[in-house]
């Protein structure tokens, strides 16, 4: 569902209208019990030779995960492993068909974030809706430790660490299950991860009651500087203060993007696009000559049209030292 039309009463108490809680209660059913058979191992998932970790979440929508699994790959890469990605490759073009993802893929081809991860990590990676296929390919081609991209809720492959990423502004909105509120899973279900981690995006930027609980991991998304899509020296994000731009993000939440830009004291002139979008430059025809600041997300899927004034903005994950400690633990335990 696109960001601009989730309904108000997923992040709100407005009263959920009768038609979405009927379904609600059909998709819950359904999906519990699919959870169920592979829980009884009545459907049995794929297990590969090599150790799998699952970046995901249970509500729809961006909550972080593409930072954070270009963190993760990084750091394993760091401590010597040869980790590989497995990813759906959401919004491509023949999604039916399986691909290798470079830093030189097409990310029409392969998706928006497999091409951005691809760019940050040089890692091998590959695009399949059949997850268990891209990890066997993946594990085939050398890898020895597999990151998969989402697919929490793909119980097909098998996995050795799940780590459920949440909106630390949003969390899970009104608890509710799919269309009548944000949830594919209950609650309940993200108590079994072996890591949360809360995305508290820029902290001072996000107002509100935002903080990690008690068994949560904080991870905070830092961008301090924008790069210019025709290529040329990045300025500082601060060097904007007191100018007006146009701000655009095709993520899950584009107000947390809006909000990261107004901490440095940004004029924001905000354009939100649905998740995923596939820009043209008639998209970015928006009356008056500003400035345009926009996602790394957002950019690989511009630089053919872009102008001398269009920048991207990197953020970065930063993780407690004792969550890669933690969750290298598990790595090793889970190859020995």
């Amino acid at each position: 569902m696109p960001a601009g039309q989730r309904p108000e009463y997923w992040y709100s108490d407005a009263r959920v209208p009768l038609v979405p809680r009927l379904l609600s209660a059909v998709y819950a059913a359904i999906t519990g019990l699919r959870r169920r058979l592979y829980e009884k191992n009545i459907l049995r998932g794929r297990r590969c030779d090599v150790p799998v970790i699952v970046v995901g979440n249970i509500s729809v929508g961006g909550t972080g995960k593409t930072p954070l699994t270009i963190a993760l790959v990084q750091r394993l890469q760091a401590e010597g492993f040869r980790p590989g990605v497995a990813s759906r490759g959401y919004g491509r073009e023949e999604p039916a068909q399986p691909r290798w993802v470079d830093r030189e893929s097409n990310p029409a081809k392969v998706g928006d974030e497999p091409a951005l991860i691809a760019h940050h990590t040089g890692a091998r990676l590959r695009v399949d809706r059949d997850r268990v296929a891209a990890a066997t390919a993946l594990v085939k081609a050398g890898c020895d430790v597999i990151v998969c991209d989402d697919g929490l809720q793909h119980y097909r492959l098998a996995r050795d660490v799940e780590i459920e990423v949440i909106d630390g502004r949003r969390r899970y909105g009104n608890a509710q299950r799919l269309p009548a509120g944000p949830l594919r899973e209950p609650v309940e279900r993200a108590q079994r991860c072996d890591f949360r981690v809360v995305n508290l995006g820029g902290t001072a930027t996000q107002g509100g009651n935002v903080g990690a609980g008690f068994g949560e991991w904080p991870m905070r998304l830092l961008a301090d500087h924008a790069s210019p899509l025709t290529g040329g020296r990045a300025r500082p994000l601060a060097s904007f203060a007191g100018q007006r731009v146009h701000a655009v993000a095709g993520i899950g939440d584009p107000e947390r993007f809006f909000a990261m830009l107004r901490g440095f004291g940004i004029a924001v002139v905000p354009h939100a696009f649905d998740d995923h979008h596939r820009y043209v430059a008639a998209d970015f025809e928006f009356g008056s000559r500003l400035p345009v600041l926009m996602t790394e997300k957002d950019a690989v899927k511009c630089v053919e049209f872009a102008r001398d004034d269009h920048f991207s903005v990197p953020v970065r994950a930063e993780l407690p030292e004792a969550f890669w400690v933690t969750l290298l633990d598990k790595v090793r335990a889970a190859i020995r």
